[in-house]
């Protein structure tokens, strides 16, 4: 028989070891440290992740049961105190940066997106966390209730975050929004709780091109109509300037607005854009390519540990943020890798259950691939006659 390493040690070809230990010692988090090392932190809150574990106490005694898997992943046993120090202690940082170097190796294997656009397209948005007050006092939201924010923007080809950024629930997504380095020459779709004329103007001025939602207290005027291609969809296609004061001293540019009619959801969209070249039905689809950004959430919520925290502090939910979000890139990497037409939601349950197990990744990635021995007798059996 042929000896494989486990399911996890196969994903983790994409983190070296090395690479890893230089972004350890740059935030100096190995320092004075005698019985957790970072990496140990990392595979535990990784097993954590890509295993299913809700609580600290389920993710130690877990880990305990699988000792001579663990020795070969580099790690040894450990202690829940030792390790919810580790969360609260040592830099989330680490993560931060093992995130956006592993995301560029991601990203160089992504598909492109079902839209050709001339440009390469992000969505934002934010999701909102409830937490215990109590236990997350630097978290209030409201005065019996705490919350954070995770403000997200993702890239369209492959649904990959690019950006991810903390804050308490009370922090509106445009504020949040102005710490987005995006890069030049891109398109990015946000829904119309960011609409700010700020915002507006510093994607403008770095040749950025936005599509979003129109506010209903919008004040403009229509300085000229633009001519509409029957069948399309779209009602009508304008170049507007704004008429308020502070408005137009913001933003005193001019936009288009476009109205477009969805026959599936029977609704009709006003949007705001600051591009003018495109053909308005294609502005219209790069608006419902926002909806993706909705489908990212629910994955990693319904998949992921980002809604239960097995730390209190900031630094511990941040890290653990960030881990999922590694989990996240490494289940994509080897779908893309491998070409496989099943889900991230699909894959991370595979994982889940062979996680410790020592097959071949990409088999196990090609499950519905598989086909039954030939000459292989399908019994049926009746639950009511028996037979």
């Amino acid at each position: 028989m042929a000896y494989h390493t486990t399911i996890l040690r196969q994903m983790l070809q994409l983190v070296p070891r090395h690479q890893f230990q230089s972004i350890v010692n740059r935030h100096n988090g190995d320092h004075r440290v005698r019985k957790l090392l970072c990496w140990d932190q990392f595979m535990h809150l990784l097993i954590a992740q890509l295993g299913g574990r809700d609580s600290l106490r389920e993710t130690i005694s877990a880990s305990h049961s699988v000792m001579d898997k663990l020795y070969h992943l580099g790690t040894k046993k450990l202690h829940r105190s030792t390790l919810s120090d580790a969360n609260n202690k040592r830099p989330c940082e680490i993560y931060r940066d093992l995130f956006f170097r592993t995301l560029q190796k991601v990203q160089s294997v992504a598909p492109k997106y079902k839209l050709k656009l001339p440009r390469k397209l992000f969505i934002m948005d934010s999701t909102t966390i409830d937490l215990c007050l109590k236990l997350f006092p630097w978290a209030r939201f409201r005065k019996t209730k705490a919350a954070i924010k995770l403000h997200t923007v993702i890239q369209a080809d492959g649904l990959l975050p690019t950006f991810i950024h903390m804050t308490d629930g009370k922090t509106h997504d445009a504020k949040a929004a102005r710490k987005l380095s995006l890069p030049e020459g891109s398109f990015i779709v946000f829904d119309r709780g960011y609409n700010d004329f700020d915002l507006f103007k510093s994607f403008t001025d770095s040749n950025i091109r936005f599509v979003t939602r129109k506010k209903s207290n919008a004040k403009f005027q229509v300085v000229k109509s633009l001519a509409v291609k029957p069948g399309t969809g779209v009602l009508s296609d304008e170049i507007i300037e704004f008429v308020g004061y502070y408005s137009k001293r913001k933003y005193p540019k001019r936009l288009r607005l476009i109205r477009y009619y969805d026959k599936e959801t029977d609704k009709s969209f006003s949007f705001f854009t600051n591009e003018f070249k495109l053909k308005a039905k294609t502005i219209a689809d790069i608006y419902k390519a926002r909806w993706e950004i909705e489908l990212f959430f629910k994955t990693i919520k319904q998949n992921l540990k980002v809604k239960r925290f097995i730390g209190n502090s900031s630094n511990a939910v941040m890290t653990q943020i960030w881990i999922a979000m590694i989990a996240y890139l490494l289940t994509s990497y080897f779908k893309f890798v491998y070409k496989v037409g099943s889900s991230i939601q699909t894959l991370i349950r595979l994982i889940q259950f062979n996680l410790f197990e020592r097959k071949i990744l990409k088999e196990l990635f090609e499950f519905d691939k598989v086909k039954p021995p030939p000459n292989t007798q399908v019994v049926q059996f009746s639950f009511l006659t028996g037979h």
